[in-house]
């Protein structure tokens, strides 16, 4: 059996059996500077609906196709329904968090402005960039989607009225995060982190009046917004996410 090769790149070309996928200019780069690749050397592919492919490199420089798919390495499954929306925080801690929210399965990043977000400008496209290259390196067959950035009472407005959405309560005032899990229908959900400085006490009011909202306590420690978000995140994968579901098939 075949390996599957260790260099995975994100696509937006249709993936099937002898078709031809150029590369984006920074890809090319990457698979010939970077990492070095020649012809005949593989990748795989995947484009968020074909599932996996392995590709071969036919060329890397700017003539033609560069890359000819060859055959399916795994099938596009169903992965968790997970919204995250988050008020914007510093660039490094950003970036961070989006990367590893793409690493825990978030389908939709969503940044809220609230009433004191210090952070009222967010390069959208930068936060894509980091969600790509985490969905490369961790194996997943999606990469999440990026909004822009939004006002809460608009979140609260368009947020569709079937779908869980827990908020985390800095105050100490929500129900324990893995008690509202498993009292929840979680099929579908989604979790709202605030800024730095917290909810305003107006917001958590309006919050907690909302029929589709659970708010939620991660304990006694203070967390900064960006560890708040994994920790809560990590919770729902365990208990009833897919990492629960992967133990459960075994």
């Amino acid at each position: 059996m075949r390996e599957t090769p260790k260099i995975r790149l994100f696509v937006d070309a249709d993936l099937a059996a002898d078709t031809h996928v150029a590369p984006t200019d920074g890809q090319r780069h990457y698979l010939a500077q970077v990492m070095r690749l020649r012809t005949d050397d593989h990748v795989a592919l995947f484009n968020g609906r074909d599932g996996e492919w392995r590709a071969r490199v036919l060329s890397l420089d700017k003539r033609g196709p560069a890359l000819v798919v060859e055959d399916s390495l795994r099938q596009q499954v169903a992965e968790p329904d997970l919204w995250l929306a988050f008020a914007p925080i510093k660039r490094a801690p950003v970036d961070f968090l989006a990367q590893k929210a793409t690493e825990l399965g978030v389908a939709r990043l969503v940044p809220v402005m609230t009433q004191h977000t210090d952070v009222r400008r967010l390069n959208t496209r930068r936060l894509e960039a980091n969600a790509v290259e985490a969905a490369e390196q961790c194996g997943r067959l999606t990469v999440p989607t990026v909004a822009e950035p939004l006002p809460l009472d608009d979140l609260i407005n368009d947020w569709p009225p079937t779908r869980r959405l827990f908020v985390l309560d800095e105050t100490g005032g929500g129900a324990p995060i893995a008690e509202a899990l498993f009292l929840a229908d979680t099929k579908t959900a989604g979790f709202l982190v605030g800024p730095e400085g917290g909810f305003a006490r107006s917001e958590l009011d309006a919050l907690r009046d909302l029929p589709f909202v659970t708010v939620v306590d991660l304990g006694k420690r203070i967390l900064r917004a960006d560890t708040a978000a994994i920790a809560a995140l990590s919770c729902w994968q365990a208990l009833v996410g897919d990492w629960h579901h992967a133990h459960d098939a075994t």
